[in-house]
């Protein structure tokens, strides 16, 4: 299946999903974001939970880029608070060929402690931007 769309609009999807699977329903919660870059280029966001006066590890978030600056991969990490470490969670993989991006999705798999293909939300789009 092929369809238009922005790069722009692919990567925040993807990025909306991640957090969407992972974001709590309890609309009353704060999340406190910070943010690390290099050169100008975010490389890890850590998502931190109100928890009364105090913040509590949520999420964390990896990305890495290629030497054009496109978004190569998004792995989510969940915080652990019994092993006080944070585990892994999903990863995003971004291909690029001419003008055709394919964004495949892995899920970790702790029994094998790999990231696991998930086949059927792998999506191959046409950017008309590029």
């Amino acid at each position: 299946m092929k369809a238009k769309v922005s790069l722009k609009t692919v990567i925040i999807s993807a990025l909306l999903l991640v957090c969407g699977l992972n974001a709590s329903a309890d609309n009353k919660s704060n999340f406190i974001y910070n943010s690390e870059e290099v050169n100008g280029m975010k490389v890890a966001e850590t998502v931190y939970k109100m928890d009364g006066n105090t913040l509590a590890n949520y999420m964390k978030y990896n990305y890495k880029y290629d030497d054009q600056n496109r978004m190569t991969e998004s792995e989510a990490l969940k915080w652990n608070s019994t092993k006080n470490a944070w585990g892994n969670d999903i990863c995003i993989r971004y291909a690029y060929q001419g003008k055709t991006m394919t964004t495949t999705y892995y899920k970790w798999n702790s029994k094998k402690g790999e990231y696991v293909l998930v086949p059927e939300m792998t999506v191959i789009m046409d950017n008309p931007n590029m």
